[in-house]
């Protein structure tokens, strides 16, 4: 299991735009945040014990070594996003001519 070792945080900028912050460790989070609790419940182990703030999301899981908090109005429209983007369907392909009902049909009566 990675070790998670980079504290990111993301908020919104006056301009609308992502503000992304990274820390080394969460001393600098302790610092700005009131901790409320820990972790303990997550399904990434390498999240379970870290430290959950009052006004962020998180924390979440981003890549091999990034604990995510988000602003709450950053979760949000995120969330949104990704909940209204369309997926690509994948679309079946012909069965191969060895594999068609005439194949079968032909080896049950042999």
């Amino acid at each position: 299991m990675a070790k998670k070792d980079t504290f990111r945080i993301v908020t919104r900028g006056q301009n609308g735009q992502l503000r992304i912050k990274d820390y080394d460790n969460a001393e600098p989070l302790l610092k700005m945040h009131i901790q409320v609790g820990v972790e303990d419940c997550s399904t990434d182990l390498a999240l379970r014990g870290m430290p959950i703030f009052r006004g962020l999301i998180g924390p979440m899981p981003e890549g091999k070594n990034v604990i995510r908090y988000e602003s709450p109005d950053v979760f949000e429209s995120l969330t949104k996003e990704w909940s209204t983007t369309k997926t690509k369907r994948r679309r079946r392909t012909a069965k191969p001519d060895h594999l068609t009902s005439d194949a079968s049909a032909d080896d049950a009566t042999a």
